[in-house]
């Protein structure tokens, strides 16, 4: 299905609050639409905060899970991050969400990761991806509208984690760009928008070590009528801002020369609408089978304050498998 036909279905699907579960790509050039029944006939499964999904949560287990990761030469990752620099030094944007895809052995096929993971929104496409993602990407409740950007992530076992991602005049300007970006694409499509908290912490925890990762909340009021617009307000949010950067238009095209490969589902969004209320999520935690092949794509917002050695390691610190 193309964008312009998902748009137009989630209209129509909205208008007659008829349930819906939906899939975009990055680049919009794949898009699904199906209820959660078709999903799962189709072989689509997802978990979206233990509230909506498609198949018996007595499937879930804890397995022991391992992942050996191969990541891309740092040399080869600095001549990427110096190519985002040139691109910023001649303010052709202020912030690239830089990623690269990287090799991994896993113990377990992708349809047990999905059943022993812990995450806000897990989703199990075939055999083909999985993904266990901590960021919202818009909520939709009771006529309000709200996006939660992510944006800045430490090591919970350095002294002063806490403190140290706090103060971090990089990340705060990281994350206060991806705010700002945030707070204009809602404010194209709702009323009233504010920030609602900035700069909250969660901890996530994997087979390693924990981390923390900092979030914020906007909030937005929508039109009476906007059942009949979920499609059009989704695509109008597209991409979402804390996996491109800022402004879009341009950063995108920085994306696509830098990274020399194809995202994909990765970065794209998913979510689900149960008839009155949405909930989504930007598709991060990205384990995909590529010709029998699994890579861990992964990533992090670089601005002109980044180092490219933290950026490096900020990338292999992503590539993990959650769990309670």
């Amino acid at each position: 299905m193309n964008s312009n036909d998902a748009k137009i279905t989630m209209n129509e699907m909205g208008k007659k609050k008829q349930a819906f579960f939906f899939l975009i790509s990055f680049d919009h050039e794949e898009c699904t639409v199906l209820s959660a029944d078709e999903a799962a006939t189709n072989g689509i499964f997802f978990n979206f905060n233990d509230i909506h999904y498609n198949y018996p949560l007595a499937l879930d287990e804890q397995k022991i899970l391992k992942l050996e990761k191969s990541p891309l030469s740092f040399e080869h990752y600095a001549k990427a991050f110096e190519r985002v620099q040139q691109h910023l030094n001649r303010g052709n944007s202020y912030l690239v969400n830089l990623t690269f895809p990287t090799p991994i052995q896993l113990n377990e096929s992708l349809k047990t990761i999905f059943h022993s993971t812990s995450a806000k929104y897990r989703m199990l496409h075939k055999n083909d991806f999985v993904v266990f993602s901590p960021e919202t990407f818009i909520k939709i409740k009771q006529g309000k509208i709200y996006s939660f950007p992510m944006k800045g992530t430490i090591d919970a076992a350095i002294p002063n984690a806490r403190e140290v991602l706090l103060s971090n005049q990089k990340e705060l300007a990281e994350h206060a760009t991806i705010v700002d970006l945030l707070r204009n694409d809602l404010s194209q499509i709702a009323t009233n928008v504010c920030l609602e908290k900035f700069r909250y912490i969660d901890v996530i925890k994997t087979a390693d070590k924990s981390l923390l990762q900092v979030s914020s909340e906007i909030s937005g009021n929508l039109p009476e009528n906007y059942h009949e617009q979920l499609g059009t307000i989704i695509f109008e949010m597209l991409p979402a801002g804390s996996i491109c950067g800022a402004p879009k238009p341009k950063t995108l095209t920085i994306i696509d020369e830098v990274e020399e490969y194809k995202r994909g589902f990765y970065t794209g969004i998913s979510g689900f609408f149960d008839g009155e209320n949405l909930d989504s999520c930007v598709l991060i935690r990205f384990i995909e089978n590529i010709n029998g092949c699994y890579f861990y794509k992964s990533g992090g917002g670089i601005t002109s304050q980044s180092v490219v050695k933290e950026e490096y390691q900020e990338l292999i610190d992503k590539i993990y498998v959650p769990f309670n």
